[in-house]
């Protein structure tokens, strides 16, 4: 994991923004994804001194939990993971070799399963899908700060 220099307590600059990346190739992995966003939050707030609520710490575990889950579920070969902070919230972008863009389904409160993309939809302020080359690539954006209004994660951060 690359962890920038710490700054002594200054705003941390776009070229410091902590960012870590990692492959996983089996759905045992999942968890070891879990794990991964779990550390790099703790770097971001112990090293970076950016805060992050418990709230904001599950939401990402979730999101990584479900694009993961997808991506090794649904392609053949590895996924790739980044985990960054960008614009007051921690961006995560899964890569993996399927093509076809998942579709969320309408909403069925009757229907058991299959809710993982409405629930990263819906806690997330971005999502996005891109075809690549090859493959895919799903990025999701989950915001530092509890409050919509800003707390102290967001004064924290350009």
């Amino acid at each position: 994991m690359e962890v920038p220099v710490h700054n002594d307590g200054r705003e941390p600059s776009a070229d410091h923004l902590p960012v870590v990346s990692a492959a996983f190739e089996s759905s045992a992995d999942i968890a070891e994804a879990r794990h991964l966003a779990r550390s790099f939050l703790a770097d971001v707030q112990a090293v970076h001194g950016i805060p992050v609520s418990d709230s904001v710490k599950g939401a990402v575990q979730l999101v990584v939990s479900e694009l993961v889950t997808n991506a090794r579920k649904y392609a053949p070969g590895p996924c790739l993971m980044t985990l960054k902070i960008c614009d007051g919230a921690v961006e995560v972008t899964v890569w993996d070799s399927e093509p076809c863009l998942p579709v969320a389904q309408t909403a069925d409160p009757g229907r058991i399963g299959r809710h993982g993309l409405e629930i990263v939809m819906a806690i997330c302020r971005s999502f996005e899908m891109h075809r690549e080359p090859v493959g895919k690539r799903i990025v999701a954006a989950v915001v530092l700060a509890d409050d919509p209004l800003g707390d102290e994660a967001s004064d924290q951060l350009c």
